[in-house]
């Protein structure tokens, strides 16, 4: 209990003893259940936009639909979900209005153990998105109904980067996040700063989004972020429609993706950025139910490719977060680089098998996946 007196006899403003007896109620809860200090230490901040998700029941179509349901995902969000699921502390970061939709988002990041407490209220709206799930040969659409979203009409004014990072070990964003508009690109140029002056390891997740803005745009912002980027994570395609770096002998409209091009596209990345890690997932798209799934992982040394899984798809979307937030754990976690690949692939096959954003599954489900054990029989 000692540092429970420390805190009291020091002179600190509200935020910080906010902060500090969140910390300190997260490490004697994790004493008390496992007798030892655990990941729980290990705090991340993720920045970015929860959105409102309707979508119609199964494979219905946008035209079929008569319901529609309602849940809440968005890119850093969902990192955040992952992460508190497996027993990290994981805050999410953005600004939503005070009214009942956003109270309720907030609600579902609660419901998971993610700490948002640092997240500004104000604005008109959140954002939304639409989805119609593919089948077979017809692709699964997304429709954005997101402009003017509170944070997207955010200022710098609405954070106190210095407050929020305290303590802190890891930030995170994605491509996402600037796209909304310069404002917030100007939020997140100042999040790094800010994150880098304190040491604390950056990573961003490409996650291109051409209904948000255009390639150069995005080659021109994400260019100058990545100048305090420390891990950078894209898909097959991401690096070539925002930096112009393909691989060759690789059409991902057709399902070919040769793994082996995508070595010189991680060295291309990380000689012209720094990145300490490069992470790019390797999808094959069978069609729309059916893909192979891979990933590999270059330290600026050597390179890593995972196991190969063929998965039949419940939910596609949030696949690529998961993937971000098995690597953060497993980076944070002290594992080896073929074993941090390993997880992160394991945690992202298992997320496709799941409805909604977030990846509800635990560490050591993910462990037995990336174990070998894929054979889907009951556990009892």
């Amino acid at each position: 209990m000692r540092v429970i007196y420390e805190i009291w006899g020091k002179s600190l403003d509200k935020i910080e003893k906010k902060s500090i007896i969140y910390d300190v109620t997260k490490r004697i809860s994790t004493v008390i259940c496992t007798g030892k200090e655990t990941n729980f230490m290990k705090k991340i901040i993720t920045f970015g936009e929860i959105m409102l998700r309707l979508a119609p029941e199964g494979y219905y179509r946008f035209v079929q639909a008569e319901s529609l349901g309602a849940t809440f995902g968005g890119g850093e969000a969902n990192v955040a979900v992952s992460l508190a699921n497996y027993g990290m502390d994981a805050a999410f970061v953005t600004k939503l209005p005070s009214h009942d939709i956003g109270q309720a988002a907030i609600n579902s990041l609660r419901r998971y153990g993610v700490d948002t407490s640092m997240i500004t209220r104000g604005g008109d709206r959140v954002g939304i998105y639409f989805l119609e799930k593919g089948a077979s040969q017809r692709p699964s659409k997304v429709i954005y109904d997101r402009a003017g979203s509170s944070i997207a009409t955010a200022s710098a004014a609405d954070f106190d980067w210095n407050a929020i990072f305290e303590g802190v070990d890891w930030f995170h964003f994605t491509g996402i996040t600037p796209a909304l508009g310069d404002n917030v690109a100007e939020i997140c140029m100042e999040a790094l700063k800010a994150a880098k002056a304190r040491g604390i390891m950056v990573s961003c997740d490409l996650n291109y989004r051409k209904k948000l803005w255009s390639r150069q745009k995005a080659g021109e912002v994400m260019g100058e972020l990545c100048k305090y980027v420390d891990v950078c994570i894209a898909n097959e395609e991401d690096a070539s429609d925002v930096f112009g770096i393909s691989a060759a002998n690789t059409d991902v409209t057709t399902g070919k993706v040769n793994h082996d091009g995508y070595k010189d596209v991680a060295k291309q990345l990380a000689d012209r950025f720094g990145f300490k890690y490069v992470a790019i997932t390797l999808r094959s798209s069978i069609s729309a139910n059916d893909n192979d799934w891979a990933a590999m992982l270059y330290d600026g040394a050597d390179y890593y490719f995972s196991k190969q899984y063929r998965m039949h798809i419940v939910d596609r979307v949030g696949g690529g977060d998961s993937f971000g937030a098995g690597l953060i754990y497993s980076l944070l976690s002290g594992y080896d680089a073929q074993s941090t690949i390993e997880f992160a692939v394991a945690a992202s096959c298992l997320k496709h098998s799941i409805e909604g954003d977030f990846n509800m599954v635990t560490v050591d489900e993910v462990q037995k996946l990336a174990g070998g054990d894929g054979s889907g029989r009951v556990q009892r």
